[in-house]
């Protein structure tokens, strides 16, 4: 489904993150109760890329899953607009791919059963990370 630029920006108002924290970069689609699709393009402007490592950055693995969550957070919330998330999982997390300055991640969240969330992100067609996230409602 086609976004409108209020509707973009009404999700990503839902997210309780902002600069520098903020890892989405545009979301392509949402289509509420079953999957986003978004995007991260990792420039070498990156904060993390001063540690992470000098004279060889990669982005932080950690980095790569929270721009997912981040993006599982936005369908939950087009999913239920009431409600407030929080991750209360992750499993089954692999990395496949080192993630460098001048990649573009193509970051997918599919819903599953029991707020569950199956994501991934791609670099062009390879697989660089995949997970299960579980979000639930903060205490």
């Amino acid at each position: 489904m086609t976004l409108s630029l209020a509707r973009l920006e009404a999700l990503l108002q839902s997210l309780p993150n902002r600069y520098p924290t903020l890892l989405l970069d545009r979301i392509d689609a949402v289509t509420p109760g079953s999957e986003a699709r978004g995007m991260k393009c990792v420039t070498i402007n990156e904060p993390c890329f001063q540690g992470h490592f000098p004279g060889y950055p990669v982005l932080p693995g950690v980095l790569v899953l929270e721009a997912l969550v981040q993006l599982s957070i936005v369908l939950a919330h087009a999913t239920d607009a009431q409600a407030s998330f929080v991750v209360t999982g992750i499993d089954g997390v692999r990395f496949k791919r080192q993630v460098v300055p001048g990649d573009r991640l193509r970051l997918e969240s599919r819903m599953a059963p029991g707020a569950a969330f199956a994501v991934q992100a791609w670099v062009g067609d390879q697989l660089a990370a995949e997970a299960q996230v579980t979000l639930g409602m903060p205490t």
